[in-house]
């Protein structure tokens, strides 16, 4: 299997899903590895409604960033799989995951039977 393919196509994606995390969050200073969402100023708003917004706009960006998060996760560990040589292997039955699987998704962990 020509994993350099894959491997490219990982990085993209990785580097997509930062800048997008990177438009709603910030990497936590805390935590390594981790994403926060940006912190946002309430209470300098004139009005309850302004105020609302502004609260409502920051659980939105928790959502999109726990969702981000969890996909760059995925594409994190595939690059893991691929240094050690264990990528494209399927992790219930041991067998090769297609190739077309792959494509569709590079971080699959399964076979199209097992998915």
């Amino acid at each position: 299997m020509k994993t350099e393919q894959f491997k490219k196509r990982l990085e993209e994606e990785k580097a997509k899903l930062e800048a997008e995390m990177a438009s709603v969050g910030r990497k936590n200073p805390r935590v390594p590895g981790d994403w926060e969402p940006i912190p946002s100023e309430t209470g300098t708003e004139a009005d309850l409604a302004d105020q609302a917004d502004v609260v409502m706009s920051r659980e939105s960006n928790i959502a999109i960033l726990g969702d981000l998060e969890a996909r760059y996760d995925t594409i994190l560990e595939a690059l893991k799989r691929i240094e050690k040589k264990t990528y494209g292997i399927c992790r219930v039955c041991g067998e090769k995951i297609e190739e077309a699987r792959l494509g569709a998704d590079p971080a699959a962990t399964t076979c199209i039977k097992h998915r």
